[in-house]
């Protein structure tokens, strides 16, 4: 039986380099797998951009349950517009952008794609300090490259075109993927 095409575990490879506990290509597996994953909620971008799907919301409240709805059905999607706002306002600061990808790295790595608890000094650190150091250390990044307000904007920009269009667009099966999971439709009341 052959292999080929397969990535390697630590122990076929003869014990490989350790990085906390597993090899590098383990890492590298998990990541791309969690990748594939989370980009397999991603909806069709022709259901998003729909024309004959865009309409005003009769009420502030059908609005309100269309964001909600919209959001969710999305969410992959709306996040893949926002990264790509801030990642072109910042093709004419290279060195903010240097410093955002290293940043997203570093999320990346001891955030989102791992699957142990973080483990320093021997002892475990627990998910919201590493958010908060995380955060912070971003913050004080971008800040030191001047790039925070041109991110902040961006960042308004790309929000303000999610709830545009999630409040725009009109789709019966978002709203049923979304009853029982946020809110009970409330039934109608006979007029009389």
């Amino acid at each position: 039986m052959s292999k080929y095409g397969t990535i390697p575990t630590s122990s076929a490879l003869g014990g490989g380099a350790p990085l906390g506990g597993t090899s590098p290509l383990d890492f590298i597996s998990r990541a791309k797998a969690r990748g594939a994953s989370a980009l397999a909620t991603r909806r069709p971008w022709r259901e998003l951009a729909d024309v004959h799907a865009i309409g005003l919301p009769p009420s502030l409240g059908d609005a309100y349950l269309r964001v909600r709805a919209n959001l969710t059905h999305f969410a992959m999607n709306y996040a893949i517009v926002v990264l790509v706002v801030v990642f072109l306002s910042l093709l004419w600061h290279p060195a903010s952008l240097i410093v955002f990808l290293v940043c997203m790295l570093a999320w990346l790595v001891f955030y989102f794609l791992r699957d142990e608890p973080l483990v320093l000094f021997g002892r475990v650190v627990a998910d919201g300090y590493v958010l908060a150091v995380l955060a912070v250390v971003t913050l004080v990044l971008l800040l030191l490259t001047d790039a925070t307000a041109n991110i902040l904007s961006s960042l308004l920009i790309g929000l303000v075109l999610v709830v545009l269009h999630a409040a725009v667009h009109k789709s019966e099966d978002n709203a049923d993927d979304e009853v029982g999971r946020w809110y009970a439709p409330v039934p109608q009341q006979p007029s009389h």
